[in-house]
């Protein structure tokens, strides 16, 4: 599709110097997130220029630069995968690219941003950029799993690293910054009925199963010349010892240099981070030799995971912690099991379950006190359920994002909204807890006070009644009682879903759907669907295209309860995406 040269360039230039003068001289009223949102969309067109043209852009480009508007990250990314199209063919990705993994707006955000970069060093060479690029923080060119890290630090350990934003290879530095934190977490976290284990016990175990690989390799006694074979707990050099070691036993086995993709080939900077790259490599080497079920007799290494990069097991075993999850179900004998472990676990952490709070969350110690805080059923302050009474004791929960006083709470008959100015809760404390990104906890309340939800009562001079929202307020949940007046609701056994492609990295397929009278598998009057609403960002999702007169749209696999799925007579609010492994 052709565009009037100077009908699009000049609109857009003059919507973009409007807003360039808004952010410039009012950057306090506009948050991060909007403003990571304008920067992406001002360089995905700078991009876009570059490939297509300055006065040419692809049929069905929406070009959303409303940050305001309920729809723009998804418009945002619909269209970074236009010009991903362009550039690498249908359908094709580089490895490293993202995609949307999170119905979450500051995630998707922060994807699009990332997979923009890598779209960007192709077509102007890596590192360049055109003048007028705004460009974001350096985290978000690194790689998933090192953002997720970062977040996991921050949300739930009240750390964060202090790596300049200049630094030279950025996120090699705040991996390497990170790395202690990470390995002390994950040895220094008391599981029930497991003791804590010193790594220097765990190096021995590898310097054993280094010897062990050697016999049978080798045959007993018979070793590489320089072989140092130190067992010395207390030894100074015993981690370098089985680093040289292993190094030489690679040498005999598989040639001078030759080494298994992924080999790390050095020691970390601590005993611990030194066990996860020795251990690692020790198993890419048996890998390499053996069956991957297959190891000598005696083997000390028994987990399939430490064959997996150590980022991707420590963010593994923070899952485990905080979102229990458990990755059993896999399986470890797969030549991609790494891959798969590291997608589910980085997808827990960007979708994490949703937390309903029970009585058992209500404990007498760590409770605060409300100072008459207004109350609310969303973070955006717009349902509004009364006053807490002065002295009402809470325990907090969640923090929103940024500089935000919002707090999500719990109480013995209530779990809601207030603003932390008017409680007696610290702001430091505030600051340490975890916050809302990736979270939807259900908020109620059954006190005699609740009074709501209604309107916020007009402020009468001051007061809790300010602006406190970072975000953009989702658009409201279609009412299902009011929609089931003029349709008829069916379940999602009666949804026929058409599976056209998947995308194994995000989990997700693209469809098309039907609402039929009778079972889909059976019926054979259905109507197509024609409008998709997702409750969890509070948007319709937009078609990604057609196929066959049907409309196409990505849902992730599973058993999806936050879409409403409209025909013309009829729609549901459920649906089943099967993986391709039980199709």
């Amino acid at each position: 599709m052709r565009w009037h040269h100077h009908t699009w360039k000049l609109a857009l230039l003059m919507i973009l110097l409007l807003i360039g003068n808004v952010l410039a001289s009012a950057a306090a009223q506009s948050t991060p997130f909007e403003q990571i949102v304008f920067d992406t969309r001002s360089d995905l067109e700078l991009l876009a220029d570059s490939f297509f043209g300055t006065d040419t852009r692809p049929e069905g480009w929406l070009g959303n630069i409303d940050t305001s508007s309920p729809t723009v990250i998804t418009d945002l990314w619909f269209d970074n995968e236009v010009v991903a199209n362009a550039l690498y063919g249908e359908g094709t990705r580089p490895p490293a690219w993202i995609g949307a993994t999170a119905p979450v707006p500051a995630i998707l955000a922060r994807n699009v941003r990332h997979d923009l970069e890598i779209s960007a060093d192709l077509q102007f060479g890596g590192g360049q950029r055109p003048d007028g690029w705004r460009g974001d923080a350096p985290l978000l060119r690194c790689d998933r799993s090192l953002q997720n890290a970062v977040a996991l630090l921050r949300t739930f350990y009240s750390l964060q690293s202090d790596i300049p934003a200049s630094t030279f290879n950025y996120c090699q530095a705040i991996a390497a910054d990170i790395e202690d934190e990470l390995t002390n977490i994950y040895f220094g976290t008391q599981l029930a009925d497991q003791a804590l284990v010193d790594p220097l016990d765990l190096i021995l175990a590898v310097r054993g199963d280094v010897e062990r690989l050697a016999d049978e390799e080798l045959g007993l006694n018979s070793r590489p010349a320089d072989w140092i074979g130190s067992r010395e707990r207390d030894s100074t050099s015993l981690i370098s010892d089985v680093f040289l070691d292993l190094q030489l036993l690679a040498d005999d086995r598989l040639g001078v240099n030759e080494r298994p993709e992924g080999w790390i080939g050095a020691v970390g900077v601590s005993p611990s981070s030194s066990y996860f790259t020795l251990r690692h490599d020790l198993e890419l080497l048996a890998d390499a030799i053996y069956a991957r079920d297959q190891r000598p007799n005696g083997w000390q290494g028994l987990l399939p995971l430490a064959r997996c990069e150590p980022l991707t097991q420590q963010i593994v075993f923070i899952a485990s912690v905080q979102y229990n999850f458990n990755p059993t179900a896999l399986d470890a004998q797969s030549p991609d099991f790494c891959t798969q472990v590291s997608n589910e676990a980085n997808l827990l952490v960007e979708n994490p379950p949703r937390v309903e709070v029970s009585e058992e969350m209500i404990a007498e110690e760590d409770l605060f006190r409300s100072e008459n805080a207004f109350a609310y059923l969303d973070v955006a302050a717009t349902r509004y359920m009364g006053i807490m009474p002065e002295g009402t004791l809470f325990r907090p929960l969640y923090r929103n994002f940024n500089e935000s006083s919002m707090l999500f709470i719990a109480g013995e008959d209530f779990a809601l909204y207030i603003d932390r100015r008017w409680t007696n809760l610290p702001e430091p404390i505030y600051r340490a807890l975890p916050t809302l990104e990736g979270v939807s906890p259900i908020a109620f309340c059954n006190a005699y006070w609740c009074s709501g939800p209604g309107p916020t009562p007009t402020p009468t001079g001051g007061g809790p009644l300010i602006a406190l929202l970072v975000q953009t307020t989702p658009n409201a949940t279609p009412d299902t009682g009011e929609l089931s007046i003029e349709k008829t609701q069916i379940s999602w056994t009666n949804v026929r879903v058409t599976y056209l492609a998947d995308n194994a990295t995000t989990r997700t397929a693209q469809v098309t759907l039907e609402v039929c009278a009778q079972r889909a598998d059976v019926a054979t009057a259905c109507e197509p669907v024609t409008r998709v609403f997702d409750n969890a960002t509070g948007t319709e999702r937009p078609p990604l295209g057609q196929s066959n007169g049907l409309n196409i749209y990505e849902i992730s696999y599973g058993y999806n309860t936050n879409l409403i799925i409209e025909g013309e007579t009829r729609f549901s609010t459920d649906v089943w995406i099967s993986d391709p492994t039980i199709r």
